[in-house]
């Protein structure tokens, strides 16, 4: 037995030994190749600079051909120069820790080991595959739950395969710090150790960790809608970023710079943002439905901003919620496309157009145009078109007339003798001018005043009158879009072929309407957690009936409730406050613990005290969570007093780590290693007890709760 027990370990050390050679080997290649990418750059930017000063010299004289020369080239050594770049940054982070995986398998062409990192990279010798992408398509394999029989998915179809075995590595600073080989899924001890780290690290190392369940969605055809129904830590962000990488890996000529993510608020925007870029991804739009919609309308005036947005809600204020409900119900598109039936059928009195008595446009014509002709364009655009041609009708009559003005002045004139040209030929030129001033005067009048009822109004003054002129919000946005699409015709700028929707359980189906009818986009990842949505309506939420709003659209529905985020003791918490009492944690750790407290001095004393228990126990990320910004602004200034403490009272705020207090809906998306969630809540209610989901499930390992 003991024997047994030594060869096991001779034969662990063989491997790892084996392993450590191999890393310094790939090492060894990446050093070669940024040097080799290194002189490559040089020359790049050797050539640009001589070839700009050659072309300088020798088209001096002729400015326009030096830059369609020059232009041409430097766009040439441009692109070059930008491949070198991306490929040194992807070296840089390489180096650190090569790859994370090796899966060992057989298929029709026989077995081999592949090795798989966050990139890929080739032997320049040989041309051998040193490390594949984790993008790629046979990288699956390695992200598998089970070893044995499998297939995979490439561009020529199916491929089957027989996976042998498979290791997970451990690597720092090009250091082989750990191995394990696994039969299942991501190896536990690989998983455990990621996600016992702090904040700091964790969406960086996700590639190493993807689970089979999360691999599959990462992985789902382009050409359709994938809904993903996920708890608070189930990783939906994560996967949303990392299916646009893999995206972008295999479809970059079809989806290179038309890929848009649209996420809750500028916070969690700044949170996520350098996800992507790790992933050597950058140039794609994020940003928030908000800023979106406000970019393309460019007239909104002044909008709630999202903390008082918030604000109204959870201040319960009647009429404000019961708005909010009215404009994110089926009812409301209803009422939107009644009011552009109006607007078509009462908005324009049509009449004739007629210039100096004469009808050059009849009443009939116009209308025929509006009903008939032109019917299939919307409203605005339809009368546009219409106008166009009036205008075409009356400057033809203008000219017309200012023909006739000019023919008889030449008449008479032509019939005059020298002498009576002396005497009236200046006169006759004043009443030439006098008669085309006159012309152009009624023609500048009929298309100021008389053509007034074909005029269309400004779109965002017919909303702000349908909606009796109060301050515009968030809810407001996407039917003012709705209203641009359906009147104007409106279009995105930007050919979009792809859209990614995070905490899409706020969207109302408005939103998701407008979104497609915009961009004509086909393609979504539209990731949220209904059990999260804050934002009161009075039907079911919208991101879980999407085959209704895309009918024509292969609509994909996935559910997650293994939560990676939080230990099993906060989830089986924060769990209480929800309907799905499903959620899975896949760790274990300290027990929540809850203190009651009388008045807010008691309670600051204690919270700073835990503060910096979490701070010795090497917590970065601390957070103290309230309902409300009134309370946070409120418990923030009294604990300043005693101790440093960032309040997050804006969208605009930019966090790394520290100690922070911050409402609620601040907070969502976010994580921290510690959470004092302060309960002062009065009432329970199903739209309060998920506030009280999102608070607690902020946390990766501790928990705190101050019940007031």
């Amino acid at each position: 037995m003991e024997n047994e027990e030594l060869k096991k370990e001779l034969l662990k050390e063989i491997e790892l030994n084996k392993e450590k050679d191999k890393l310094k080997q790939v090492i060894r290649e990446i050093n070669n190749q940024m040097l080799y990418f290194v002189d490559e750059r040089k020359k790049v930017i050797d050539f640009i600079l001589k070839y700009r000063e050659k072309n300088l010299e020798e088209y001096r004289d002729d400015e326009d051909k030096g830059i369609e020369y020059f232009n041409h080239e430097l766009y040439v050594k441009e692109e070059q120069f930008k491949l070198i770049e991306k490929r040194l940054r992807e070296f840089t982070i390489l180096k650190k820790s090569p790859y994370f995986g090796k899966v060992c398998f057989e298929d029709r062409y026989g077995e081999m080991n592949i090795y798989i990192g966050r990139f890929g990279l080739t032997n320049k010798e040989e041309y051998e595959p040193l490390i594949v992408d984790w993008r790629s398509p046979v990288s699956s394999l390695f992200y598998q739950g089970k070893l044995g029989e499998c297939e995979y998915t490439t561009p020529e179809g199916k491929e089957k395969a027989n996976i042998l075995s498979k290791r997970q590595f451990i690597i720092k600073n090009g250091e082989l710090q750990g191995m394990f080989d696994s039969k299942l899924n991501v190896k536990d001890e690989i998983l455990q150790f990621i996600l016992s780290q702090n904040t700091s690290e964790k969406l960086k190392d996700i590639v190493m960790t993807i689970q089979k369940e999360q691999d599959d969605l990462i992985r789902q055809p382009r050409d359709s809608v994938i809904v993903v129904n996920g708890v608070a830590g189930s990783g939906k962000t994560t996967i949303a970023l990392h299916r646009v990488a893999y995206l972008l890996y295999n479809y970059r000529a079809e989806l290179e710079d038309k890929v848009l993510i649209l996420g809750p608020n500028s916070i969690f925007m700044d949170y996520i943002s350098m996800v992507l870029p790790t992933l050597g991804e950058e140039g794609v739009k994020q940003t928030t439905f908000k800023e979106f919609a406000s970019e393309i309308i460019d007239q909104t005036g002044d909008i709630m901003d999202f903390g008082g947005y918030m604000e109204n809600i959870l201040e319960d204020k009647a009429e404000f919620i019961q708005d909010i409900k009215y404009k994110r119900s089926a009812q409301y598109i209803k009422d939107m496309d009644s009011l552009v039936e109006d607007l078509e059928e009462n908005y324009f009195k049509i009449k004739d157009v007629k210039f100096y008595g004469k009808v050059i446009a009849k009443k009939s014509d116009i209308e025929d145009m509006m009903n008939i002709y032109f019917k299939s364009m919307p409203l605005f655009k339809r009368t546009r078109r219409i106008l166009r041609i009036i205008f075409s009708k009356i400057n033809d009559e203008r000219n017309n007339i200012v023909k006739k003005i000019q023919e008889d002045y030449e008449n008479m004139i032509s019939n005059m003798g020298e002498e009576e040209l002396n005497d009236v030929g200046t006169n006759l030129e004043f009443i030439r001018r006098n008669k085309i001033r006159e012309v152009i005067e009624e023609v500048i009048r009929i298309k100021k005043d008389t053509l007034e009822w074909i005029k269309n109004p400004n779109v965002i003054d017919v909303y702000n009158k349908y909606n009796g002129n109060k301050r515009i919000i968030y809810e407001d946005l996407a039917p003012i879009l709705y209203l641009k699409i359906k009147l104007e015709g409106l279009k995105y700028k930007k050919h979009l072929k792809h859209i990614v929707i995070d905490e899409a359980q706020d969207y109302s189906i408005l939103q998701f309407k407008v979104l497609r009818e915009l961009t004509g986009c086909n393609s979504f990842t539209i990731v949220g957690d209904v059990n999260q949505k804050i934002i009161p309506i009075d039907e079911d939420c919208a991101m879980i009936n999407l085959h209704k709003v895309f009918p024509d659209l292969n609509v994909k529905y996935f559910p997650l409730n293994t939560s990676y985020r939080s230990t099993s003791e906060i989830m089986n918490y924060a769990s209480r406050y929800i309907k799905n009492n499903n959620v899975v944690g896949v760790r274990n750790g300290e027990c929540v613990e809850e203190h009651k407290y009388v008045n807010d001095h008691d309670i600051v004393d204690a919270i700073i005290n835990d503060i910096m228990k979490f701070k010795e126990s090497g917590y970065e990320s601390i957070a103290v969570v309230c309902r409300s910004l009134r309370e946070t602004k409120t418990l923030g200034k009294l604990i300043s007093q005693k101790m440093h403490i960032t309040l997050f009272d804006s969208e605009n705020i930019i966090y790394s780590k520290g100690e922070v207090i911050l409402p609620s809906y601040f907070a969502k998306g976010l994580e921290f290693d510690a959470v004092i969630m302060i309960d002062n809540f009065k009432d329970s209610c199903e739209s309060l007890n998920k506030i009280k989901y999102i608070m607690a499930t902020r946390a990766l390992h501790k928990l705190c709760v101050y019940k007031v």
